[in-house]
């Protein structure tokens, strides 16, 4: 199913139960769930929104706003030094 035919699907069910008070609550209680989850868990991200990410990175690696691991350097110490 595609983003445009889920978004359609939940429209249609939407409007079956927008006559029922209870539902509604319960279902505006579950959004508000949902979107506490997205704004707290980095991974839920749209399609642009990690390509954003992607390019953002990609700039900065240009821009040569990197880190670097020294040769010879283990990753603890390489994390402990850039974090």
């Amino acid at each position: 199913m595609t983003a445009i035919e889920l978004n359609a699907q939940i429209w249609r069910d939407m409007a079956e139960i927008a006559d029922n008070e209870l539902l509604l609550k319960q279902l505006a209680k579950y959004l508000k769930k949902l979107v506490a989850k997205k704004q707290t868990d980095p991974s839920l991200m749209t399609k642009e929104e990690f390509f954003a990410n992607v390019d953002e990175a990609l700039e900065q690696a240009r821009q040569g706003l990197v880190h670097r691991m020294n040769p010879d350097e283990s990753l603890d110490d390489f994390l402990n030094r850039v974090g």
